[in-house]
């Protein structure tokens, strides 16, 4: 399945498919799980390329979404593709609080964001809390550097050039992402291994995926080689 890149040449988007359809729906089902969701409640989405994730949490939820980017390119598409009343997209990066002008978020999402942050995670997550609304909450989902497939493609040089990773991008554990959360002073911790639903995976396959995977992820140990790290904290 062929990936979408940015302006840079770098994989950041997966190319559509039912597979990365279900478990985009999925993922928003989550981070809503972990939001008390009322339709004047704000939400910035950090890295939100062409908007489809975005767009879902905005229509599942009602509330007052900005999803925010550096490439034009993907902006400009997410514009153009998925409007609704209650979203908005810019080029904002979220380590210059001034671009923001004062205005600040009950929740600050992510799909697979943090890991291109792994060397500057400690000033990442602090540069969030300014953005925060006092007891409000980051949610992100990111790849978990013990699953088989991610550990491979991110531990070798020439998967990781053959699959368009940046240079300083890097999957992690819950420990790692654990640490560092409470190093830059977050409460309520919560990081999970959860999802082994691949994106590509042939469309015969999904729910029985999504089936086992729900098994998978209630068994210790076993769940540790899951996909993903599912993140929240709050301010």
């Amino acid at each position: 399945m062929e990936n979408i890149k940015d302006d840079r040449g770098f994989n950041q988007v997966w190319g559509d498919s039912k597979s990365t359809r279900v478990r985009a729906e999925r993922r928003c089902e989550y981070m809503i799980s972990q939001m008390q969701v009322q339709p004047n409640k704000s939400v910035m989405e950090i890295g939100c390329g062409t908007g489809k994730n975005a767009f879902i949490l905005a229509k599942k939820t009602g509330m007052n979404v900005l999803g925010t980017d550096l490439c034009i390119p993907f902006v400009e598409e997410a514009k153009e593709k998925h409007r609704l009343t209650n979203l908005r997209y810019d080029i904002l990066d979220f380590n210059k609080a001034d671009q923001f002008k004062g205005e600040k978020f009950e929740y600050i999402i992510g799909n697979g964001i943090l890991h291109h942050l792994y060397y500057h995670l400690d000033e990442a997550f602090t540069n969030m809390l300014h953005l925060l609304k006092d007891g409000g909450k980051i949610i992100f989902l990111e790849p978990n550097i013990y699953n088989p497939y991610v550990y491979l493609i991110f531990s070798y040089a020439a998967l990781r050039k053959a699959t368009h990773l940046e240079p300083d991008e890097m999957a992690f554990s819950k420990s790692f992402a654990t640490e560092k959360l409470a190093k830059a002073g977050y409460k309520n911790i919560k990081v999970e291994y959860k999802d082994f639903l691949l994106p590509g995976v042939p469309d015969a396959l999904i729910t029985p995926s999504v089936l086992i995977g729900d098994v998978l992820e209630k068994i210790p140990l076993v769940k540790n080689v899951s996909q993903s790290i599912f993140i929240s904290a709050q301010k």
